[in-house]
Order: C-alpha cells, then structure tokens, then sequence
C-alpha cells in the first residue's frame, strides 16, 4: 500500500501494523511541528522549547554528516534507519532518488511530513529483514548514520555486524559507497566524563558494555577488522573523523588531513544530560594529536567503504545568519592539463608545492550552503583582488582566489576567465553552484608559531614575532579596504617563510587602524585558551597606545559583529546553555553534594567608583525564582558588582550570565571569584564568605541595564571541605 503526503510516497506493504518501539509523547509534538511549520521555523522552535529532542531531531545542523559526501544528481541513494529524517532532506537535496528504510510509521510520518515536496523520496515502513530483499542491487550510496551500533537487534547470528554490512554491499553497484557513522567507544569525551550516548551511564563503552544490551559502538581497529572480514580491501575503507561528533559535525578530517593543535576546544556539547568533566578534553587533544594518537580517541567515526571520496577536511560555519552560511572544504583534484589555455587561471591559483607526482593537485574551496550565501561567495573574489592591491610590495600574501560556476552534470565547471575566453557573460550560463576556489599552502600558522613560544617561556621572540606581524598588517592601512579577521590562525607561514592570509572572508571598504586589528587579534588569541592567561596583553596594549576607551569601543564593536554574523538566532552553545545540562568536575566534589539544601539568599554589592560597601549592597531572595536566576538593575556608571551567594561553604554553578540580553563569556577578567574554578562554569568556595565579581567598567554609558545571572548554588558540608582540604583539592 502506497499512501502519498505531498509528493513523497510512504510504502506500507511491509508494515506490520504497529510501531515496535516509540519515545512516547515527544514523537507526537514532533509530529504536530511537522504538519503545522515550515522547516525555516524549526530554527525558532528549537530556542522556544529547550528541549533535546526537538533539537536533535530537527536541527538543520544533524545534515553535515552527509552534505559534504560526493553524491550527485544521477545518484540511488539508500538510507537504513531514516527516523524522523534528520539526514533525508540533505540525500534529496542531492541525490536523484532516496529510498529510505524505518520501522515506525509514527516516525516515518514525522519524516514526509517535513520533506512532502520530495517527489523524489520513498519511505519503506517495516522491519529491516523484510524489506530488503525486495530492493535493488544498484544503489550508489548506502547510507548508515547512527544505525550500524543496533546491527545485532536486525541480525540474529553468531557475526551480526559482519552479517548486516553483507547484506547492504549486495545493494551497492559496482563503484559504489557505503556510509557508516557511529560513535567510538573509545571516544575521549567519555574517559573525560561523558555518559554513553545510548545507555545513559558513565563509561560503560569503555569497560565493554558490562551491563549487556543491544547496542555495540567500536573502535577505529574494530570497525576496520569487520570491513576487512567482509571483504573491503585496505584502499577500500577511509576513515573519517567528524567533530565533535557526527550528530552535530561542524568538522570533519580524515587520514591525509587531521587535526592540528589548538583546532579541538567544542568539547562541551552535552546537550541531552548533565556530565562530569575530569580533564580539559582540549588539552587532551592536543597532547594526542601531538603523539599521533588523535583517530584512536577520535569521539565519531565515519567510515566510507568503496572508492575513496577527494575530499579531505570540511569545516561548516552554517551556525551563522543565512547569508554567511557557508563550508570549507580541502579537495584533491584532477590537475589541469598544460594545453588547456582556457583553464590555465587553474594553475595560476595552485602553488608547485600542491601538484602531487599523482596527477592530482589540492584546493580550497568555500561553498554556499543556502541560496542567500551567494553573494557572501561572490564577494571573497572581489576581496582577494583588492587586498592584494593594497598589499602590493609588502612582505605579505593574499592567499589566491578564483570564482568557479558549478556546470550541470554533463557540463564542465567555469571561471569568468573562461567566459571571458569565449565572449560570453558568465552569469548568463547555466550553472548549478558557485564556489570561491583558494590555493592550498602547506606551513603553520602564526598561532602555531606564538603558542611554542608561550610554552618555551620564550616572550622575547613571542613579542618579536608580534612585532613583525604588526608591521605586515600595517602596510598601506590608510587604504579603503581592510580585513577584519585578520587573526594569527588566519595566517600561515609556509616552509620557505612566506606570511600568507589565508582567510579573508570578512574584507570591508573601509580603512582600519592596524592597532584595531591587533587588539582583536589578540583579544581572540587569549579567549580561545586558558593557557594563553600568562601572557599580560595589557602590556601590549600600552605599546600600542591603545586606551581604556579604544578597549572599550573595541570590544563593543567585537560583539557587534557576532552578532552581525550569527543574526538573530542562538548558537549551539547559547542553546546547550539554555537546556541546562550542568557540567561537574567528580575529583573536587561528589554528586550527592549537588543535592544539598541551597542558598536562596544573596547579597549584591555595588560598587560606583569608590569599592565596595555595606551601604551600597542589598538583599535578594532567589527563591521567588523557580529557574534560579538573579535579575539585577544595573545602575549607570556601576563599575562592578558582588555576588555573595551565602555564608557558608558552597558549590556554584553559573549556567550563563547576560546584560541585557546579551551572553558575557565566563572567562576573561571581567569575572572573579574568592574560590576555585572545578568545571565550566562551576566554582568551589572554601571560604563562609563567598563571592563573586563581574567587571562592568568596559559597559558603561548603557542605560536602563538588566543584567540576569542563572546560578545554582549548593552548600558543602564542613566535613566534606576538610576531606577535599585534606586531598589538596583546596
């Protein structure tokens, strides 16, 4: 029986006639979201409800996993375990035809209910065993995205993981692929304090699954040996590493480009429930990809089994305002032939160094992820040009830059030089996409190069390295054009010590003061690791001449663009934040200390210029609050604020903290504590005077200002401080 839901067609003959599993209650709203909204509202839906479900399931973000394979308009495509369609849309965005498999009709309603205008998507209802015997043999894709773990719930045999990828190769033509993402079990986000993804419970991937249970994750050498038992040759299977994980992929790398040091620091993605943190998983990171150990504790695996894709390192910034919403990606291509006059721009945008022995050369490229990024994409060439113009006879390089129009399948790709070449208009051709097409350099970056000096304790060739960056940066400033992002990672130094701006996506029509660029340059360099703390910029900034007034406009300006970027919705850690999933460090404290009786008074201090008082602070009763927060007038001209959260030893857990609706980080001098910080946000105070300082010197001149701070705040009882005292944990 064949029902239609718009053009999508739902395949019921298999069905047995009830769902054999369901989630209850979160699958009717789910359902009622699919019928009554438009997928561009889920955005709005997800920030209303708070809720992971609704956010794991209709996040636009759950299709990276699968936007960036190399699937193609005449391509059959195979989805095993389709869900609620996280993933589907993405495989009929670029597929011709998706067949998709799910047991529960509830959720394959949820399904066609938010892709109904595709025509080109059937949904097969019913168990797996028997319906695969009546597909075809010639998929060119078959795709497994959090399914291959319950192999052994389809699979009755001795081999079951073996047994199931046997039966899906039958379904795969000659040259084609399947797509497997799981989680590794020997993820580092689970030594680190994670639960298990599917059971709920603290390491139990790790010891083996003691409890028992359906599922089975693996590791890299595991998923290997069950590919290699089925038959796939060594040149048959590439591994992926999606990051942080495959659910919401904002990276992904593979073998021949993995990650670099400082690149791993999206660690605390625990959006369903609470977790421990026993290390600085970032740290860990480094410390592994230092020792070449990254794909063993890699948190997803993506293993491609089939030919092997060109692509090798994606990164999606599709967290962003429509209009940026863009991928990076580093591809291995077929190079360019010398006798072809008209594509000889090609090889002007590629390096020597980058034209491998094997034909194949390596590119840069940025794609649109919307129809709204185009012009985004369109710009970066225009900015390429103008920046070079403006760093003509400098010591420093604009990375190369070229349009590329995307032809139709049976078509060849285009540069306005082509078009140019052939009397034509670009614009007016026939295309499928545009991309910016960047040449690839080998080297490191100036992040690289200043955090080895930071760990050496050498600050004399740190500040000279500084120095050289500034005079760089700094050539033909007065000029109208100047790239905002011109951060140290953004530029690399290749082996021949070349400086290259390798990113340049943010270029505006207006001059900037090169002490602008370095305030924000190192302003960033110091957020993004803790480690970087020793390093004293205030010193930089007298320099620089660069005033209390200049930082603050500075940094005014910094959250403006943010916000010009990300629009108006959340990001992933704003929403994680929002979902309340709190952190724990179980070295300093145990859990049942979170389940004591808390403080609902506290008292705020103020201070106006002349420190803190008696006579300037106030009571507040928190209890009035069911979401434990504080709501604060903030007076004009109020330099900082205290917090005491109690009088008495206490654990404090800061969920977030806004003025006027704006997200302060918390980290960075403008807070303070009389404790020690044991987790993200959660701060340990073995004093009965506790508090708690926020700087608000660099926000003055706002009227009418409402600062909330959402805490938790739980006393410690006196015997446990002695205990954590006498482990030196004070």
């Amino acid at each position: 029986m064949i029902e239609e839901i718009g053009k999508l067609k739902l395949d019921l003959s298999l069905y047995p006639g009830e769902d054999l599993y369901c989630d209850g209650e979160i699958e009717d709203e789910l359902l009622q979201i699919a019928r009554d909204y438009s997928q561009v509202e889920y955005p709005r839906i997800i920030e209303e409800r708070k809720n992971w479900p609704i956010l794991y399931h209709l996040s636009k973000l759950r299709e990276n996993i699968v936007e960036w394979l190399p699937i193609t308009k005449d391509m059959k495509v195979l989805e095993v375990g389709s869900g609620c369609g996280a993933i589907t849309g993405a495989l009929a965005d670029k597929a011709k035809e998706v067949t998709c498999i799910e047991l529960s009709r509830k959720r394959s309603l949820i399904n066609a209910y938010r892709h109904m205008d595709c025509e080109n998507v059937t949904i097969h209802v019913g168990n797996f065993q028997d319906i695969e015997p009546t597909l075809p043999d010639d998929y060119d894709l078959v795709c497994l995205i959090g399914v291959f773990e319950y192999g052994q719930a389809y699979i009755a045999s001795d081999n079951p993981y073996e047994d199931y990828l046997n039966i899906l190769k039958k379904h795969v033509k000659a040259g084609g692929r399947i797509a497997i993402a799981i989680e590794n079990r020997l993820g580092l986000k689970y030594f680190a304090g994670c639960r298990e993804d599917h059971l709920g419970t603290w390491f139990s991937g790790i010891e083996g699954y003691p409890d028992g249970g359906v599922v089975r994750t693996f590791s890299r050498n595991a998923l290997i040996k069950i590919a290699e038992k089925c038959g796939f040759s060594d040149a048959e299977v590439s591994m992926y590493y999606p990051y942080p994980d495959y659910k919401f992929m904002t990276s992904i790398y593979s073998d021949k480009r993995l990650p670099k040091a400082g690149e791993l620091s999206a660690n605390l993605r625990n959006f369903d429930r609470d977790r421990l943190q026993l290390f600085d998983e970032k740290l860990v990171f480094d410390t592994l990809i230092a020792d070449g150990e990254f794909p063993l504790f890699s948190n997803s695996y993506m293993m491609i089994l089939g030919p092997e894709p060109d692509i090798e390192y994606v990164r999606y910034s599709n967290d962003r305002a429509d209009g940026f919403k863009i991928k990076t990606q580093l591809v291995r291509k077929k190079a360019v032939i010398d006798d072809e006059p008209e594509r000889e721009d090609m090889e002007n945008c590629v390096s020597e160094d980058c034209k491998a022995e094997d034909g194949y050369i390596k590119v840069i490229e940025k794609h649109p992820l919307c129809n709204e990024a185009i012009e985004h994409i369109e710009k970066m060439e225009s900015a390429y040009e103008k920046l070079t113009e403006r760093y003509s006879g400098s010591d420093l390089k604009i990375n190369k830059c070229r349009l590329v129009y995307a032809q139709p399948d049976n078509g060849d790709d285009i540069t306005e030089h082509d078009a140019r070449e052939n009397g034509s208009d670009v614009k007016e051709s026939v295309f499928n996409e545009i991309y910016a097409e960047f040449e690839y350099i080998e080297g490191k970056t100036l992040e690289e190069y200043l955090d080895e000096c930071l760990e050496k304790g050498d600050t004399d060739k740190f500040h000279a390295l500084f120095n050289e960056y500034m005079e760089k940066i700094s050539y033909n400033e007065q000029l109208p054009v100047s790239d905002y992002d011109l951060i140290f990672s953004n530029i690399l130094i290749s082996p021949d010590g070349d400086w290259n701006v390798i990113d340049y996506e943010w270029t505006f029509g207006r001059p900037q003061e090169t002490k602008e660029s370095a305030f924000r340059a190192l302003y960033c360099y110091i957020l993004e690791n803790d480690k970087r703390n020793r390093l004293n910029p205030d010193l930089i900034f007298q320099r620089l001449g660069i005033t209390e007034k200049d930082a603050e406009s500075y940094r005014q300006q910094e959250m403006d663009f943010q916000k010009y970027v990300t629009g108006k919705r959340m990001s992933m850690d704003e929403i994680r934040e929002a979902m309340a999933q709190p952190v724990y460090d179980l070295d300093m404290l145990s859990l049942s200390d979170l389940t004591q009786r808390r403080s609902k008074t506290v008292q705020i201090y103020e201070d106006d210029g002349n420190g803190f008082s008696e006579e300037n602070s106030y009571f507040v009763d928190m209890s009035a609050n069911e979401e434990e927060y504080l709501e604060l007038d903030v007076k004009d001209g109020t330099k900082a604020l205290r917090i005491d959260p109690g009088s008495d030893y206490c654990i404090v857990y800061i969920k977030e903290i806004r003025l006027n609706e704006t997200l302060l980080p918390l980290k960075g001098k403008h807070i303070s504590v009389n404790g020690f910080k044991i987790g993200e946000g959660v701060y340990a105070f073995d004093t009965a005077d506790p508090n708690i300082t926020l700087q608000l010197s660099q926000f003055t001149g706002m009227k009418e200002s409402i600062l909330k701070v959402y805490m938790q705040i739980s006393a410690v009882p006196e015997e446990t401080v002695k205990h954590m005292q006498k482990r030196g944990l004070f």
